[in-house]
């Protein structure tokens, strides 16, 4: 049903909802007039009681009366794990028209989003050649290099995630950012892999394991979750060839876009007058997704509707000060 949906994601899938009930999240599934939805809960500190979120959704017509309908039923189930407000975050591009909506509903604008509102997406619908000229020609360029070199790709089995965590926790402290546990990235393999709904790839030369990367499809969006890659051999262009042959895997699997899944927040002039000064938070990777061609895409954001106005106020400030440390 959510794969069908013309907004719907991974994110709302029956395996997504399962891997983040593994991991400190309480799921609830639900439909109302044939309109599904995921929510998920997860425990707020010093006593807030939770947060209801539902990532990149409801898959629903935002301007149809299956919302109001899909609230409602929300609204007591939500009430019993005392959220203090329910997120949504709707797989919609950014339109004035939607977050009117939303405000008459009785959402406002949330401080906190969770997933990246901009993106960079690939139509798959073209032949590889297409494609191909379709990118930057540096890009082209590095992954030609990259198989002129010796570098291959192949899929990884389950005995290759020791392997696969390893290289990510060396990305991760190269550059300082924040990783799963290996459990999950397990369970993310045990979830999706063996279901035909996604593709954990390595990059090798001559058995090196260079970079790696994740993967998955779902109806006709496939989505570039995780990657990581090698301190050694990095003039190799690895992560070029492995992007591409992830690209290929999602159009074999059926996908028509390929979701890059994340740059920074900003306009297509100030990305393009930016990147080559900045590579702090989403700026690196900009520098490396925008040689792939495709499209910028906004999405209309995080947005809540408050059920407990004084811990929600309460967890806004909490929320900032934990933002100022971030960036401190």
């Amino acid at each position: 049903m959510i794969a069908a949906a013309p907004t719907g994601h991974v994110l709302q899938s029956w395996a997504w909802g399962a891997l983040k009930d593994r991991f400190g999240w309480r799921v609830q599934r639900l439909a109302v007039d044939s309109a599904p939805c995921q929510v998920l809960y997860r425990p707020l500190p010093a006593g807030l009681g939770s947060l209801a979120y539902v990532p990149k959704g409801p898959a629903v017509d935002l301007h149809s009366g299956a919302l109001p309908a899909l609230l409602g039923a929300i609204r007591p189930l939500a009430r019993r794990q005392r959220a203090i407000c329910l997120k949504i975050e709707p797989n919609r591009a950014d339109d004035p028209s939607l977050s009117e909506r939303l405000q008459v509903l009785g959402f406002e604008p949330s401080p906190q989003t969770v997933q990246p509102r901009r993106t960079i997406v690939v139509d798959l619908d073209d032949d590889p050649e297409t494609l191909l000229a379709n990118m930057k020609q540096k890009t082209r360029y590095n992954i030609r290099l990259a198989a002129r070199r010796g570098v291959t790709v192949r899929p990884a089995s389950e005995a290759d995630l020791p392997a696969f965590y390893e290289l990510m926790e060396t990305t991760a402290e190269r550059d300082e950012f924040g990783i799963h546990s290996r459990a999950y990235y397990e369970a993310v393999y045990r979830l999706f892999v063996p279901a035909g709904q996604g593709c954990f790839l390595l990059a090798e030369h001559e058995g090196l394991l260079l970079a790696a990367l994740v993967v998955v499809a779902f109806g006709d969006v496939a989505c570039y979750m995780y990657g990581a890659s090698s301190d050694e051999l990095r003039n190799l262009m690895p992560t070029y060839l492995l992007q591409w042959e992830s690209m290929l895997w999602s159009k074999e699997q059926g996908c028509r876009t390929y979701d890059l899944w994340g740059v920074p927040d900003r306009d297509q002039d100030a990305l393009e007058d930016e990147f080559t000064q900045r590579s702090d938070g989403l700026w690196g990777v900009y520098r490396f997704k925008r040689g792939f061609g495709g499209r910028l895409e906004r999405s209309m954001g995080a947005w809540d509707l408050v059920y407990a106005p004084v811990r929600y106020q309460l967890y806004k400030i909490a929320a900032g000060l934990y933002s100022q440390r971030q960036r401190a």
